[in-house]
């Protein structure tokens, strides 16, 4: 586990009304679970540890040792939660939910019992991100190409992690409303000669390429493979960790065509999220994948793919980008979450 540390941001830009605190929120992905703590009073995500999925039989193990950790650092002080907020990296629906990329899978309404929670929500991982974006600092962003005039109107987010989430968040008179979605297994198009061919390549073993199949930390090995195909060179199978790292120290070609191949490709997938949810506002990126990349991303072909939608090209010149530097944006949205519910 992680040491435990303070997150300084807004979980919402008003004080929580009618859920009881303290409050337990937590970001589960396909590899890894991150909990956060607001206490009775605070307007802030406090105590944010890190915990490894194949460390723990499955949420409630986890948020128990995450709880366990907590309650020996603050002492006299700790109170067990009253509420929480579970953002998962899955579709939510009914009371059983299962990983899409993980083996994890659990009863919403046993986890509650089990840890005595007085309410508890869930939500699509990404639902819980788009919430965040209306209160993200400048700190916590890094545009992509040059902005014009502060956005206004509906938002997207889109995260390249394990695997590759999809949400909106549409502004009402009432606040803002998240739109979750499996927007990640959505066809992908090539738009051009070469990415066609590595389509082609994908096709003998996959009879539907989603985007998730290529623009994910499980999808970034199969683009390799299809580069690899492509230029002829033999398969060595490597991780996204390992083709990233070799392509951006340029020693290896199939790994550095693979990064540029992914950096296009989340750009033309990303302009197609932002004209299919009208998202005028900018589309956020976010997910552990492209902070890796660092400068090798903001020099690629993102944005200009981005644009290139023939007749909208205006349209979507006109949308900012950005990157969600923090990794833990979406605890601050479960938060909004459990304030909305509360409201």
């Amino acid at each position: 586990m992680n040491a435990i540390n303070d997150l300084s941001r807004p979980a919402a830009e008003r004080p929580p009304a009618g859920l009881p605190r303290p409050w337990l929120v937590a970001d589960i992905g396909g590899t890894n679970a991150r909990f956060g703590w607001l206490a009775a009073g605070s307007a802030r995500v406090e105590h944010v540890a890190t915990l490894r999925g194949a460390d723990h039989a499955g949420p409630v193990q986890a948020a128990a040792a995450y709880l366990a950790q907590l309650a020996q650092t603050l002492g006299a002080a700790y109170q067990p939660p009253r509420a929480g907020a579970f953002a998962v990296a899955t579709a939510v629906g009914g009371d059983r939910i299962a990983f899409t990329n993980s083996g994890w899978a659990f009863s919403r309404a046993a986890t509650q019992a089990d840890l005595a929670l007085d309410a508890l929500l869930l939500l699509n991982d990404f639902e819980a991100l788009a919430l965040s974006l209306p209160h993200l600092s400048a700190a916590q962003l890094r545009p992509i190409g040059t902005l014009a005039a502060p956005a206004v109107g509906a938002l997207a987010v889109i995260g390249p992690g394990t695997g590759l989430g999809v949400a909106g968040l549409l502004p009402t008179p009432h606040g803002w409303v998240a739109v979750p979605g499996e927007g990640g297994h959505a066809s992908v198009a090539p738009c051009d000669a070469f990415e066609a061919a590595l389509l082609a390549a994908v096709w003998r073993s996959h009879a539907h390429v989603s985007a998730e199949r290529l623009l994910s930390g499980i999808g970034l090995p199969v683009l390799h493979g299809a580069v690899m195909d492509v230029l002829g060179q033999p398969g060595v199978r490597l991780a996204a960790d390992e083709i990233v790292e070799r392509g951006l120290a340029g020693s290896d070609e199939a790994c550095s065509r693979s990064v540029d191949a992914f950096c296009a490709l989340l750009g033309s997938f990303a302009g197609n999220v932002a004209l299919v949810l009208g998202a005028r506002g900018g589309v956020y990126i976010g997910g552990g994948i492209v902070p890796r990349m660092g400068e090798r991303f903001f020099a690629s072909a993102f944005r200009e793919r981005f644009e290139a939608k023939g007749r909208f090209q205006g349209y979507l010149q006109a949308i900012p980008t950005a990157l969600i530097t923090d990794t833990l944006a979406a605890l601050s949205g479960a938060a909004a979450a459990l304030e909305q519910h509360g409201r």
